[in-house]
């Protein structure tokens, strides 16, 4: 696979596509491909930074684990999603655990690459700014769900985010690679209270469920069910 493969797959989500010319050639040109496996660590709460990613094919979960053991899921990635920028604004540790949920491909710009492609093209800053206030944008979302939607809602927003990408694409996704415990571990349900709530939206004829899949049968019923 090489950059014009990579530019097209890429070209697909909303952040890369919109970013200059001159910085989409610097960062596929500066990029190296990583291969993961399942259940392999991209890396860990607490590691050195390590520059930014996109995923080019699987799917990436990013969560954190607590002392006691309980792991609470941010969210699961797919391609074009681009991740990891926040340890460029602070040179920080990485702040949770990204794990490849089964095979896995995707492109690393690392850390001393991407700081000095900034270096040289200040301007660029604004693009990273942008893509890492996406993010806080979809947290501050998030934790007013929490607090202010009964859960049925709840769930309906997070399939029609996991279908759209986060906001990456405009085309949703129809069928979900999404295992119930991990909707239940990004949604701070239960996993009964999950496979209830799923089994009233089959009923409804919004989605169908079969074994980690969920499959969007109705986006408008889905967008209803979410109270948008």
């Amino acid at each position: 696979m090489d950059t014009g493969t990579w530019h097209a797959q890429l070209a697909r989500g909303h952040w890369f596509s919109h970013l200059p010319p001159d910085l989409q050639r610097s960062l596929l040109g500066a990029a190296r491909l990583r291969v993961l496996t399942a259940g392999q660590y991209l890396f860990k709460r607490g590691d050195p930074p390590c520059g930014v990613y996109a995923v080019l094919e699987g799917t990436v979960r990013i969560s954190a684990v607590s002392a006691q053991g309980k792991e609470a899921v941010l969210s699961l990635v797919e391609t074009p999603y681009w991740f990891g920028e926040i340890c460029l604004f602070d040179n920080l540790p990485r702040t949770h655990d990204a794990l490849a949920t089964g095979a896995c491909r995707l492109l690393q710009v690392p850390q001393a690459a991407m700081l000095g492609i900034l270096e040289q093209h200040p301007l660029f800053w604004r693009e990273m700014a942008l893509l890492m206030s996406h993010k806080l944008r979809l947290s501050l979302i998030n934790i007013e769900q929490i607090s202010l939607m009964p859960a049925s809602e709840r769930l309906a927003h997070r399939l029609l985010m996991i279908a759209q990408g986060y906001g990456e694409v405009e085309q949703a996704r129809r069928v979900l690679q999404l295992p119930q415990e991990d909707l239940a571990a990004m949604l701070g349900l239960s996993r009964q209270t999950i496979n209830s709530l799923l089994k009233a939206l089959e009923q409804q004829g919004i989605i169908g469920l079969s074994y980690g899949a969920i499959e969007i049968r109705d986006l408008n019923g889905l967008r209803l069910a979410a109270g948008l």
